[in-house]
Formats: structure tokens, sequence, C-alpha cells
């Protein structure tokens, strides 16, 4: 008797959720597990998005309708490696999808990057975000603080930064982050890219946005608006480089508007040295850079000390490896083939398969997810088809929660989220906001498991 095609898809975020959505509407039959380290679902989109951003928080709307389709069962609260093994899994399924994304800071090697008051951004984002795998509190001291990066990561910490409490008391935040950012002293906030306008990664809306804060005045100096051929063809080349440089421009040309905390982007400034004292941070070192007509850089030996007393790098995010699994520590993401894990010889390991930024890095917004997902999946579906997958010993629903029962894994579900949300709605509507945020882990499985 025919069965199922019997996956389990490792990573609750947007990668595995349109991963599980696309293997649900091939037209082969299909039951899911997504497992999901956290308590709660939607990775990155609950926890490494700026609360100020419910334009953005609405794809949870869609993930939503994903997961509550009875193809797909969610098993939060499971530590792949420690309370179930990859080699474990494969008892139970046909095919086994990583999806666990970045959420760990690239690296920064520039002296004085250990000095106190240096922060990974992805740090400070999980503070903010009341990630229970985060510190509970931050040191917002500093008066004048520098942010590394000209994307979009750097632009949320910026403007976090430079907002006042009360202005996002009205998101979700949890009370802890509200109390701290309460402390914030910061009157000036400055972001360094070391190339030009046409090269920064930010997306328009985020950066037309940023000015729509009463407290925040965008500054950029008219120095800085310069191209060379290469970024002129990349603003013809690309609508969204075009409004980035048109919204740039706007703001160094313009009248000052008097907000009381300025936030300055600067262009062709490369971080050499994060100065300090008695251990601390007391400035950052830049050099100025020039374009060099290719759309790239070069030092000018011309360097500026900016008095600041904390920086943040938002260089990148970097994923963790996982175990069992071929990892290429260099790239930083699961070894593959486009969609298979391979070995380090190159060979492809049957029934492993990996999508998102686990996959290709932490590269490209949600549009380069769907279809990074769909070149996984058309894979994996072509190696069913051929019969190349081995099949589980025991594929049966009942059978791997049976096995978490026994080993006492205390697994959250999906109805289990749906009390969580309801618990976070109600905090909130006392308060008159949305929702607000619950952070410690025991109380989110207090909730999520309820009696259980």
């Amino acid at each position: 008797m025919s069965r199922p095609l019997r996956v389990a898809v490792i990573g609750a975020g947007p990668a595995g959720i349109y991963a599980s959505d696309i293997l649900m509407k091939s037209g082969q039959e299909v039951l899911i597990d997504l497992y999901e380290r956290m308590p709660a679902p939607f990775g990155l989109i609950r926890y490494g998005v700026a609360p100020d951003h419910p334009r953005i928080k609405g794809i949870v709307n869609s993930l939503h309708r994903v997961l509550d389709r009875d193809e797909l069962r969610l098993l939060g609260n499971i530590e792949i490696g420690k309370d179930i093994t990859v080699e474990e899994l494969r008892e139970f399924y046909d095919a086994i999808v990583f999806s666990t994304g970045a959420t760990l800071d690239r690296d920064l090697e520039i002296p004085g990057i250990d000095l106190e008051g240096s922060y990974g951004a992805a740090d400070f984002v999980g503070f903010y975000d009341g990630n229970p795998n985060f510190k509970r509190t931050w040191d917002l001291s500093a008066t004048s603080t520098a942010v590394i990066g000209v994307g979009n990561v750097g632009l949320d910490v910026a403007r976090i930064l430079a907002k006042t409490a009360d202005e996002l008391h009205v998101t979700e935040i949890p009370d802890n982050v509200y109390e701290t950012l309460k402390s914030n002293q910061a009157t000036e906030v400055h972001v360094f890219g070391r190339r030009g306008p046409a090269q920064a990664k930010f997306t328009p809306l985020e950066l037309k946005e940023l000015d729509h804060s009463p407290n925040i005045e965008v500054i950029v100096d008219p120095e800085d608006i310069d191209y060379d051929a290469a970024s002129e063809q990349a603003r013809r080349d690309s609508k969204s480089v075009d409004l980035v440089c048109q919204t740039l421009e706007g703001y160094a040309m313009r009248e000052p508007k008097g907000a009381p905390h300025k936030l300055y982007i600067h262009f062709f400034e490369s971080p050499v040295e994060i100065i300090g004292a008695d251990g601390k941070v007391t400035g950052l070192k830049t050099e100025r850079m020039q374009l060099d007509g290719n759309g790239g850089v070069t030092g000018t030996g011309t360097f500026t000390e900016w008095p600041v007393q904390s920086v943040y790098r938002a260089v990148g995010y970097k994923s963790d490896e996982m175990p069992e699994v071929p990892f290429d520590a260099s790239r930083n993401v699961i070894r593959n083939d486009g969609g298979h894990v391979i070995t380090h010889a190159g060979e492809i390991v049957p029934g492993l398969y990996a999508t998102g930024w686990i996959k290709r890095g932490p590269v490209g917004l949600i549009g380069n997810t769907k279809s990074d997902a769909k070149e996984t999946t058309d894979m994996l579906l072509a190696d069913y088809a051929a019969g190349t997958l081995t099949a589980p010993s025991s594929p049966s629903l009942d059978a791997v929660t049976e096995f978490l029962d026994k080993r006492g894994v205390a697994y959250t579900t999906w109805d289990g989220w749906y009390q969580l949300d309801a618990a976070e709605k109600a905090l909130g509507e006392s308060e008159g906001r949305e929702r607000k945020k619950i952070v410690e882990w025991d109380e989110m499985l207090k909730h999520a498991r309820g009696n259980q």
C-alpha cells in the first residue's frame, strides 16, 4: 500500500515554511514535520525583524496560513543533535531539509573589536526582539554611537538607537526592553559604509521610513554623494538602487528639520580600528575611500577619528554548524550543490537537503527565499520519483512523537502556538497594544504546552 512522502524540515522560519508550502502544493502526497529549536515558530520574522516594522511582520499572516494546513505539523522546543539526532530522524522520514538560517554575527577583524562597548548587531537585535537566548538588559550610556554596515540590519540598529522608548512602546517589545531603552543616552548615531550610495544594501522603503520619526534627523554629507561609471550603471540597471540613491540625495540636499536625535549616514569611510582607553570604546578610526571606476573603492590614506562610546558591527550574519551535517566553515553554510547536502569530497548525501541562508549564506530577501526553496524541493521530489531515497523504517505520524515522548522531550505544537499567541495578545491588550512579547523560555513553554 502506498503512503505519503514523509519529510522533516529543520527550522520554522520563512525558508522552512516556504519549502513546506511548495512541497504541499506539488501534487505529491506528503506529510511534513516542521522542527523548531525555539518554543515558537517564524524564526527571523519573530526574532530578527525590528519591532517597529509591522508591514514586514505582516508576513507572519501568510506563514500562518501554511502552518494551518493538515499536512504540516509543528514540533517546537526540539534541538536537533541533542533531543534527537539526524541519524535518528532518518528512521521516520524519507528526506530531511535543513533551513536553520543564520543568527550569529560575522566577524570583523580590526583592532579594538573586543573592547567593552563593541557589539555585534545580531546580539542587539536578539535583545530588543525579546529572544530568550540573549541578554535582558543593555548598556545604552553612550551619547554618541557608531554602526558599521549599510544594510537593513545596520539601519534597524541605528533607528532603534535613535528613537525614543515611548515611540517603540506601541510595538510588541517586552517590558525589559522598554525599561532599558528608556535609559538610552544616544543623541548621535553614525552609520558607516566603506563604499558609495549606489553600493548601499538598504531597501528603498526602509531608508525612506527612517525619516518618519519626529525625533530623528537623517543627515548625509553632500560630499558623500558620488558615483563612478559602474555606480551610474547600477542605478540604470536597478530601480531599487536608483530609489536608494535618490533618497540619500534628498537627505543630503534638504534643510534641517530640527529633530533632537541626529542620525548620520557616512559613505566612503572604511573602519580600520576601534579606539579605546581603560578597556572601553572611546572612538572609531576610519580611512577615507574613493571610487575606482568599477564600483569598488581604494584607500586615500586620509584617516578620521570619530568620538563615539560604542560601536555596533552590522556586517552580516553567519550560520551555526549543524551536528552530523557536512559544513563549510569558510562560508558558514552546509555543504551543498544547490539543494543536496554533499560531503567534503563532493558526494551527495542521500535524503539530506538544505535551503535558505544555511544553504547560500545570509543574502537576499523573501523573494530569494521562495525561489531558493523551489530549487531545493524540486531536487527532493525528483529524487523521490527516481527511487533514490531510502524508505524510513517507521514512517507513521505517531512513531516520531512516541519516540520524543519516551525520551521526555517537552515539544510544542501548532495548537500550542495559538495558546502562546493568545497570551501575548492578552498582555498587549491590557496596555492598548496588539501584543506584548513573552521573553522567558519557561514562560513561553507554560503557555504553549498548557497543562501537558
